[in-house]
């Protein structure tokens, strides 16, 4: 056996089907009542069973393999492939001496605890680690003299070290931006040079706030074009932008060179009403919008709490959406062109507010797809997003990498802030991260203070 041994949780398995691979030469060690409790997440189309349908089927594949068979599975285990551990079921989840006159409640998380706590006692001589993204059981595990960890793969260094997409550049010559008002852009090479800033890493599709001693202009570098352009204000849909970063934001949306869009920001800064405010404006070139969040329901009550159809169950979790819609909307006079315009996207169904779970299996081919309260989303969730963009489709992802509703996800380990860590150098990728809050004054107190 390898010199570590990691049990794995239920959550690892839930969170990302290919964890067996991200463990090298180590061993994994399955409890009992960890299949058990995949067994649970078979049926559905939600991401969730989808991960336990394909985890179960690369377990199957394992043990039933040249390297061995179904019964090793239950005992010494059987490789994971070459150069690798081996994986193997842990059967033991009774409550032993020292275990169960601290957990007495027959809660299946503390039978998956006592199997990593029995297989320790059994195997002193080994490094054992608990895996789990539940903090509670990590805690609880740790009170045992159990090693516990989170899952590590797919988690970033830090969310406060996140590209803003944004970057403050004092003390330029004011020649420069006089010349960009001017001709409206300015060649790489030469603003690099005219600014002796050589050691400046230019990403692509960045926004600057350039800042001489009496003028200031908004420039983004276009990697495309290799130059940095002049960015002006621009209304959508009779969404104006309020600062400098919505102005940004904007930019980017309405770029249809630009495929992947990020757009990070606490409540209240304009994240979704802008993002469906430009989709809106720039509707001619997609033969759909489509509006979609994940449902993630409070109060560990998922929708089936709810009466109604398919529809009326979930309607509640996509209020938000229609209520930006609505805002929009109620810019312009009823009967106006623009006021009817959505009601005729929304009867003819090009206008689509949907839960993100019923994409799964479709291609979406000249769709702007705006995804809200991305950072509910697991990084393989948001992969699985990315992939089923067909031609033509432009896919933005909004949220608060800070306001997290999944319990087993946290700024570090969600999909919006791993995106945002893993595609800053990506060419047809742009990111601008919103601080200004516009919602209300009172809004606007209560996120800095409460």
């Amino acid at each position: 056996m390898a010199q570590r041994t990691f049990i794995l949780d239920t959550n690892v398995l839930l969170h990302d089907y290919n964890c067996l691979k991200g463990f090298d030469q180590d061993d994994i060690g399955i409890p009992i009542t960890v299949l058990e409790e995949l067994d649970e997440f078979k049926k559905g189309h939600d991401q969730l069973n989808f991960n336990a349908r394909e985890f179960t089927r690369q377990i199957d594949e394992i043990s039933g393999g040249e390297n061995g068979s179904k019964k090793d599975l239950f005992s010494e285990g059987i490789p994971i492939g070459e150069n690798r551990g081996k994986v193997f079921i842990l059967t033991d989840v009774s409550f032993r001496e020292g275990f169960g006159n601290k957990f007495v409640s027959e809660k299946e998380d503390h039978h998956i605890l006592a199997a990593c706590y029995n297989f320790l006692q059994d195997h002193p001589d080994r490094e054992v680690i608990f895996v789990t993204k539940d903090v509670n059981l990590r805690l609880k595990a740790r009170a045992l003299g159990i090693t516990a960890r989170d899952y590590q793969i797919g988690k970033i260094k830090s969310a406060e070290d996140l590209f803003t997409g944004i970057e403050l550049m004092e003390d330029m010559d004011e020649t420069t931006i006089n010349l960009l008002y001017q001709k409206k852009k300015i060649l790489k090479d030469d603003f690099l040079k005219d600014n002796d800033a050589k050691n400046i890493t230019l990403k692509p599709n960045q926004y600057f706030v350039l800042k001489s001693n009496d003028k200031s202009a908004l420039a983004k570098y276009d990697n495309f074009n290799q130059e940095i352009a002049l960015v002006e204000s621009k209304e959508v849909f009779g969404i104006r932008p309020r600062n400098s970063e919505q102005i940004f934001a904007i930019n980017a949306l309405c770029d249809d060179r630009i495929k992947l869009v990020t757009i990070s920001g606490t409540a209240g800064t304009g994240k979704t009403l802008i993002a469906l405010a430009a989709a809106l404006e720039n509707r001619k070139a997609y033969k759909q919008i489509y509006l979609s969040r994940p449902i993630v329901p409070l109060s560990n009550k998922d929708i089936g709490y709810l009466p109604g159809t398919a529809q009326n169950k979930v309607e509640p979790y996509m209020q938000p959406l229609y209520d930006n819609l609505q805002f929009i909307q109620n810019n312009f006079s009823e009967g106006s062109d623009k006021y009817e315009i959505i009601n005729e996207m929304q009867k003819r169904e090009k206008l689509v507010i949907s839960p993100l779970a019923y994409i799964r299996g479709r291609s979406l081919s000249n769709v702007y797809f705006i995804v809200d309260e991305a950072q509910n989303l697991s990084p393989h969730e948001v992969k699985t997003i990315i992939t089923r963009a067909g031609e033509g489709t432009k896919i933005v992802f909004t949220g608060d990498v800070y306001q997290i509703d999944s319990p087993y996800l946290d700024s570090e380990s969600n999909g919006l802030s791993y995106i945002i860590d893993k595609l800053d150098y990506q060419d047809l990728y742009a990111h601008v991260t919103l601080k200004k809050g516009e919602r209300s004054v009172l809004s606007e107190i209560a996120s800095k203070l409460l």
